[in-house]
């Protein structure tokens, strides 16, 4: 039954299988099924053009369907990336950058390059020289996870 009903739809088996991507991914999460779709579309277009030619046979419908696919997920990739949305907080939700350029005296002394400072409410790790505490610092730097901050003394 399946065999003749895609005997019967010719080039339209790919527009049908676009139109149930593009409808798959209303449904569920994510924008990979977007691009998918937009392949078997073109290969249906190219197929209403080109269908009774010899060498449009299905295993080069399906090869083309299938680069096709790799190159628009690609192209797809690329233009959502490249957005650029620039932010008018690019510092929200990054805590230890917020902090750079800030001074501050250190609750705890620093020894063997590791100590606290009090930021507000919040008693921050550090990383730097050997300082006692009472010291007055500056924070330099953050690392990447925003769980240490890097202080230098303030002369």
């Amino acid at each position: 039954m399946l065999e003749r009903l895609f005997t019967e739809l010719g080039p339209w088996n790919w527009m049908v299988l676009g139109l149930i991507l593009l409808i798959l991914e209303i449904v569920v999460p994510g924008v990979f099924l977007l691009w998918i779709g937009i392949a078997a579309l073109l290969i249906g277009a190219v197929s209403m053009l080109i269908w009774d030619t010899a060498f449009w046979a299905w295993q080069v419908q399906v090869v083309a369907f299938l680069l096709l696919s790799l190159i628009s997920a690609y192209v797809g990739k690329k233009i959502i990336r490249g957005r650029g949305d620039v932010s008018d907080q690019p510092l929200l939700n990054r805590r230890g950058e917020q902090m750079i350029g800030r001074t501050a005296t250190l609750a705890e002394p620093i020894r063997e390059g590791r100590g606290r400072i009090q930021l507000g409410d919040t008693l921050w790790r550090v990383s730097g020289p050997d300082l006692p505490a009472g010291a007055r610092v500056r924070v330099t730097g953050a690392a990447e996870t925003d769980l240490e901050l890097t202080v230098e003394a303030i002369s």
